[in-house]
């Protein structure tokens, strides 16, 4: 072939690389094709995370499965889901008996391209009518202690809205008598520490605003009012099945139990 045939071929293939390299690019890679959780039709041809040329997704869990376009955490950046502020607590239904009071939050944005999953969205505490049906004062022991974990008290206010200290309160030492098995198959995070409530160990639960009560000085179910040999019933928060008894110990300024055997009247 001579000289001006081997100009035309390379020129004819420079034409055809530069198409083929201008589709290419129109056509490959993420750039609009972000897609939600595992999208079989959330893909394109291009080169992928593993340098390889072919198949390659856009969607959520193709981290996960090693199986992104190259561009993917460029086009698609991750992001962490939103949620709004708590909205009020509901009010407590049944006077003088255990009873419960919730409240909920929103998503404002949901995760995308692997960003953090929401948290809770709603939350439950235990609650108990300070009046009877005759308008007769509850006793401070009636229906069981609800607890939760120390780390929730740790997020308390320790001031009131105009600045005032608010009592820190005191801690309750008991005895744990029994349990529910529920309490050792939590598997969601927030809730993992019910699996170290165990029998026969020693527990310590704070009792702090605004669980303790302003007009008798103590919580639901802490067994001030109790004698010592007396066993009393307890309830994990949003863990309805995770409840049982213990007895009280003493009463302390301060609690000095390990992290994990450290909870919080609510």
């Amino acid at each position: 072939m001579g000289s001006g045939g081997a100009s035309a071929g390379l020129l004819g293939a420079a034409v055809l690389l530069a198409v083929l390299g201008a589709d290419h690019l129109a056509e490959g890679g993420c750039a609009g094709r972000c897609c939600h959780g595992r999208d079989w039709s959330c893909l394109s041809t291009d080169w992928s995370m593993q340098r390889v040329y072919g198949t390659c997704f856009c969607d959520d869990t193709c981290a996960r499965t090693r199986d992104c376009c190259f561009d993917y955490f460029t086009e698609c950046p991750a992001q962490d889901c939103v949620v709004g502020p708590w909205g009020p607590w509901s009010g407590c239904a049944r006077p003088c008996r255990p009873s419960s009071r919730g409240r909920r939050r929103r998503v404002e944005r949901q995760p995308a391209n692997g960003g953090a999953a929401c948290p809770r969205l709603e939350e439950s505490a235990g609650c108990l009518e300070h009046r009877d049906h005759t308008g007769g004062r509850c006793g401070p022991d009636l229906g069981p202690a609800f607890i939760t974990s120390m780390a929730f008290g740790q997020k308390r206010p320790t001031h009131d809205s105009y600045g005032t200290p608010l009592d820190p309160g005191f801690c309750v030492e008991f005895t744990l008598q029994s349990r529910t098995a529920h309490c050792a198959l939590e598997t969601r995070p927030h809730t993992h520490w019910t699996r170290y409530i165990t029998e026969g160990f020693t527990v310590c639960v704070a009792c702090q605003p605004p669980a303790m009560h302003n007009n008798t000085g103590s919580c639901q179910g802490d067994g001030l009012q109790s004698d010592k040999e007396a066993v009393l019933s307890w309830q994990a928060l949003e863990v309805p099945r995770c409840a049982g008894t213990w007895r009280k110990v003493h009463k302390t300024q301060r609690c000095r139990c390990p992290p994990q055997h450290s909870f919080v009247f609510i």
